[in-house]
Protein backbone atom coordinates (compact mmCIF):
# COMPACT_ATOMS: atom_id res chain seq x y z
CA UNK A 1 0.00 0.00 0.00
CA UNK A 2 1.15 3.62 -0.75
CA UNK A 3 -0.37 6.44 1.05
CA UNK A 4 -0.49 9.67 -1.51
CA UNK A 5 -1.88 13.29 -0.31
CA UNK A 6 -4.27 14.89 -2.47
CA UNK A 7 -4.62 18.73 -1.96
CA UNK A 8 -7.42 20.65 -2.85
CA UNK A 9 -7.28 24.16 -4.60
CA UNK A 10 -9.61 27.25 -6.21
CA UNK A 11 -8.71 27.52 -9.22
CA UNK A 12 -4.90 27.40 -8.80
CA UNK A 13 -3.92 23.91 -9.02
CA UNK A 14 -2.02 23.96 -12.15
CA UNK A 15 0.44 26.74 -10.93
CA UNK A 16 0.85 25.05 -7.92
CA UNK A 17 1.41 21.79 -9.39
CA UNK A 18 4.36 23.54 -11.76
CA UNK A 19 5.30 25.27 -8.54
CA UNK A 20 6.52 22.25 -6.55
CA UNK A 21 7.71 20.43 -9.51
CA UNK A 22 10.15 23.31 -9.76
CA UNK A 23 10.56 23.34 -5.70
CA UNK A 24 10.60 19.60 -5.37
CA UNK A 25 12.38 18.16 -8.55
CA UNK A 26 9.38 16.52 -9.60
CA UNK A 27 7.96 15.88 -12.72
CA UNK A 28 4.05 16.33 -13.36
CA UNK A 29 2.10 13.20 -14.85
CA UNK A 30 -0.71 14.25 -15.12
CA UNK A 31 -2.58 17.17 -15.15
CA UNK A 32 -6.01 16.65 -16.86
CA UNK A 33 -8.77 19.45 -16.95
CA UNK A 34 -12.24 19.09 -16.66
CA UNK A 35 -12.51 20.03 -20.64
CA UNK A 36 -10.09 17.50 -21.85
CA UNK A 37 -12.26 14.96 -19.91
CA UNK A 38 -14.75 12.56 -20.72
CA UNK A 39 -17.14 14.32 -18.26
CA UNK A 40 -16.72 17.45 -19.72
CA UNK A 41 -20.29 17.82 -21.55
CA UNK A 42 -21.50 17.09 -17.89
CA UNK A 43 -20.09 20.48 -16.22
CA UNK A 44 -20.31 24.12 -16.77
CA UNK A 45 -18.43 25.68 -19.23
CA UNK A 46 -16.15 27.69 -16.33
CA UNK A 47 -15.30 24.21 -14.75
CA UNK A 48 -12.98 23.48 -18.18
CA UNK A 49 -10.33 25.19 -17.24
CA UNK A 50 -9.99 23.66 -13.84
CA UNK A 51 -7.88 20.53 -13.19
CA UNK A 52 -9.52 17.81 -12.25
CA UNK A 53 -7.15 15.69 -11.34
CA UNK A 54 -2.92 16.31 -11.02
CA UNK A 55 0.12 14.09 -10.06
CA UNK A 56 3.17 15.09 -9.29
CA UNK A 57 6.46 11.96 -8.85
CA UNK A 58 8.96 13.37 -6.72
CA UNK A 59 11.66 10.50 -6.44
CA UNK A 60 9.29 7.31 -5.94
CA UNK A 61 6.46 9.39 -4.34
CA UNK A 62 3.70 10.75 -5.58
CA UNK A 63 1.51 13.90 -4.43
CA UNK A 64 -2.23 14.17 -6.01
CA UNK A 65 -4.25 17.48 -6.94
CA UNK A 66 -7.70 18.96 -7.79
CA UNK A 67 -9.36 22.22 -7.81
CA UNK A 68 -12.82 22.09 -5.76
CA UNK A 69 -15.92 22.96 -7.82
CA UNK A 70 -16.28 26.55 -7.50
CA UNK A 71 -17.87 27.37 -4.16
CA UNK A 72 -16.99 23.84 -2.62
CA UNK A 73 -13.12 24.65 -1.47
CA UNK A 74 -11.91 24.45 2.01
CA UNK A 75 -9.09 25.87 2.76
CA UNK A 76 -6.52 23.13 3.62
CA UNK A 77 -6.09 23.09 7.95
CA UNK A 78 -5.60 20.21 10.38
CA UNK A 79 -2.58 18.39 8.42
CA UNK A 80 1.23 18.99 7.05
CA UNK A 81 3.00 17.67 3.87
CA UNK A 82 6.16 16.70 5.56
CA UNK A 83 9.46 15.69 3.48
CA UNK A 84 12.40 13.92 5.01
CA UNK A 85 15.55 14.46 3.66
CA UNK A 86 18.81 12.61 4.13
CA UNK A 87 20.97 15.94 4.41
CA UNK A 88 20.21 19.61 5.74
CA UNK A 89 21.57 21.17 2.43
CA UNK A 90 18.90 19.64 0.34
CA UNK A 91 15.80 20.51 3.35
CA UNK A 92 17.00 23.50 3.20
CA UNK A 93 17.06 24.28 -0.23
CA UNK A 94 13.54 22.65 -0.77
CA UNK A 95 12.55 24.83 2.55
CA UNK A 96 13.75 27.97 0.84
CA UNK A 97 11.62 27.52 -2.31
CA UNK A 98 8.36 26.86 -0.87
CA UNK A 99 8.95 29.34 1.49
CA UNK A 100 8.75 31.85 -1.34
CA UNK A 101 5.93 34.19 -0.93
CA UNK A 102 5.35 32.11 1.79
CA UNK A 103 4.75 32.10 5.73
CA UNK A 104 7.43 31.08 7.52
CA UNK A 105 6.05 29.37 10.82
CA UNK A 106 9.34 27.95 12.42
CA UNK A 107 12.64 28.57 10.76
CA UNK A 108 14.73 26.46 9.53
CA UNK A 109 17.50 25.32 11.60
CA UNK A 110 19.01 22.01 13.69
CA UNK A 111 16.70 20.94 16.86
CA UNK A 112 17.32 18.48 19.33
CA UNK A 113 15.52 15.76 16.98
CA UNK A 114 17.07 16.67 13.63
CA UNK A 115 20.18 18.35 11.87
CA UNK A 116 17.24 20.27 10.20
CA UNK A 117 13.81 21.24 10.95
CA UNK A 118 11.31 23.82 9.56
CA UNK A 119 7.51 24.83 8.99
CA UNK A 120 6.35 26.80 6.27
CA UNK A 121 2.98 27.44 4.77
CA UNK A 122 3.24 28.28 1.01
CA UNK A 123 2.01 30.70 -1.28
CA UNK A 124 -1.08 28.36 -1.60
CA UNK A 125 -1.96 27.60 1.74
CA UNK A 126 -0.32 24.45 1.66
CA UNK A 127 1.86 23.32 5.10
CA UNK A 128 4.62 22.15 4.99
CA UNK A 129 7.23 20.37 7.29
CA UNK A 130 10.68 19.99 6.29
CA UNK A 131 12.38 16.83 8.26
CA UNK A 132 16.56 15.86 8.05
CA UNK A 133 18.33 13.18 9.67
CA UNK A 134 18.34 13.43 13.07
CA UNK A 135 21.10 15.60 14.96
CA UNK A 136 24.29 13.46 15.39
Amino acid sequence: MQIVPHLGFDGQCAAVFEFYEKCLGGVINMMMRHGESPIASEVPADWHSRILHAELTVGDQLLYGADAPPGRFDRQQGFAVTLNFPEPDEGRRVFDALSAGGTIQMPFEPTFWASGFGMVVDQFGTPWMINCNPAP
